[in-house]
């Protein structure tokens, strides 16, 4: 059976992660790229990396962050036209093969990379889908856990080892593992055609918005507003980070 039908669809996982330059969708640049495969027991099958010449000042802020500087990315790194190709021709051989994608708040990654395929006149990511997003899954089925719900926070609680936080290669994995942790933790999660979760993650992560949303405005800030929009961002919102 295909990965996207079978109820094993979260056996073998294509992993996603980007690191950049900030965190306005619109704005920001890709700096380091990871996409990988995992497998059963949440081994590494597959893995390419990217380190990124963005052509733009990488800020101190984002460079403490993921340790990446301007002159380390103009030294070391690709140019961004062809690494942001590179990444949505992997991206959708993985899809190609039947693997969902996961990505850890999937929304931020999957957007930023069609704003740099339309800066780049690349064609982009086709759908994209199925894409699996911990993090809007883990809000759906945990929904009143308290406590932060960061990839760290999430590793954390499903036991999945994160050693480097805010390297794409590891958040890249990490995100792949919470996602099949979640799934031992919810077996009903394995039933679901991959298809069928996607199209729950779109309403899912769009009620999560708006109660997020109301939340803001009955706590001092009555013109706050956000976007719900998943797994792209078609049009300009609000970061990302942000929203939860």
């Amino acid at each position: 059976m295909e990965a996207t039908s079978s109820a094993r669809w979260a056996d073998t996982l294509a992993v996603f992660d980007l690191e950049t330059t900030g965190i306005d969708v619109d704005s920001c640049r890709i700096v380091t790229a990871h996409v990988g495969v995992i497998g059963p027991r949440g081994e590494v099958l597959e893995r390419r990396e990217w380190l990124v010449d963005p052509g733009v000042e990488i800020p101190t802020a984002a460079s403490l962050i993921h340790g990446v500087t301007t002159e380390r990315a103009r030294l070391e790194g690709v140019p961004a036209a062809g690494a942001v190709f590179e990444i949505i021709t992997a991206l959708s051989d993985a899809a190609s093969r039947g693997l969902p994608i996961v990505a850890y708040n999937a929304a931020y990654d999957l957007t930023l990379l069609e704003r740099e395929a339309q800066r780049y006149g690349h064609a982009p990511l086709p759908g994209p889908g199925p894409v699996i997003d911990p993090l809007v899954i883990d809000k759906a089925v945990d929904r009143y856990r308290r406590g932060k719900r960061t990839l760290t926070a999430a590793a954390a609680h499903y036991g999945v080892e994160l050693p480097n936080a805010h390297d794409a290669g590891a958040d890249a994995v990490a995100a792949g593992r919470v996602a099949q942790a979640i799934v031992r933790a919810y077996p009903e999660l394995a039933a679901i055609a991959v298809a069928d979760l996607h199209a729950r993650q779109v309403d899912w992560c769009r009620e999560q918005a708006e109660s997020y949303q109301a939340w803001r405005r009955a706590n001092g800030e009555p013109e706050f507003t956000t976007s719900g929009a998943w797994p792209v961002r078609r049009a300009a919102a609000a970061p990302a980070e942000t929203l939860f």
